[in-house]
């Protein structure tokens, strides 16, 4: 007998994958957890049926959310705060970078850590460097807290459903330019570029409306729907697009050829953000 994990991404689409084993699953008080192998991905951590990160693309999703932004800041590149990624992808990425002297990561549910640390060794390895702290708390009350004490932001959140919700707002954009040097950047994930063509240009506009450098990147992560899946990066003074410091060794997907040509938007996506929905 088949046994199949189906995603519904959008009304009218779904995108299914054949699961040879259920490792786990448990409801957290956040949100349904669970820890899929299927045949194609490999393992695959799902929070409420929506697929989060798998084994086999991973590295295309956490090279281009922490990379992009850490080549391209010009200036001291020390503290680092990661919103979310409780699976750890993002921290092991950023802690690539030696310069980085301290990363943060603040993850509202503590049992997608503790999960991730017991069926995904190789992406929460990193939890464990000296330089790593893990921190079981709601990323927005963190980050109202906290004035011009991170170099760079990292929102690895989830859809902005649930207690994700907030992570998108202008509220939040606006906290996080205030948690950040005065050189800082916050970058984001922000859905698909196709599939959200309302939403994209709605987040898009509230980090412009706080930070004076905003620009969208693209990238394509084959578990997500949608194709090109999009990044925005708020910076206060470096323009993001342009790579100036050399990435780590043994990367995967990001070069500085790709950074480029992430911030080659089509135009229908160009479009979109020149006309956010009011």
């Amino acid at each position: 007998m088949s046994v199949w994990f189906t995603e519904d991404q959008v009304p009218g689409l779904r995108l299914s994958c054949r699961v040879s084993r259920v490792l786990h699953q448990e409801k957290t008080p956040f949100q349904h957890l669970a820890i899929l192998e299927t045949e194609v991905f490999g393992r695959v951590l799902t929070l409420d049926g929506i697929i989060q990160t798998t084994e086999h693309d991973e590295f295309i999703y956490h090279e281009l959310i922490a990379h992009v932004a850490m080549c391209a800041h010009r200036g001291t590149l020390r503290r680092v705060l990661i919103i979310g990624g409780g699976d750890g992808g993002t921290m092991r990425q950023v802690l690539r970078h030696r310069q980085v002297t301290a990363c943060h990561l603040v993850e509202i549910d503590e049992r997608v850590v503790a999960v991730a640390r017991e069926f995904l060794p190789a992406l929460s390895a990193a939890m464990d460097d000296p330089r790593a702290k893990v921190i079981i708390a709601d990323g927005i009350e963190y980050v109202r807290d906290v004035q011009e004490a991170y170099d760079l932001i990292i929102v690895d959140s989830t859809d902005p459903i649930g207690p994700a919700v907030g992570l998108f707002s202008a509220d939040f954009y606006a906290g996080a330019h205030r948690a950040l040097a005065v050189d800082g950047m916050c970058v984001a994930q922000t859905e698909s570029a196709f599939h959200n063509a309302r939403l994209v240009p709605a987040i898009f506009a509230r980090m412009a409306g706080n930070f004076p450098i905003a620009r969208l990147y693209l990238g394509a992560i084959p578990s997500y729907p949608g194709g090109p899946w999009s990044f925005t990066v708020g910076s206060k003074l470096y323009d993001p697009a342009e790579p100036v410091r050399p990435p780590p060794g043994d990367l995967r997907y990001y070069s500085p050829d790709v950074h480029r040509a992430a911030f080659a938007l089509p135009p229908y996506v160009v479009q979109a953000l020149a006309h956010p929905p009011s």
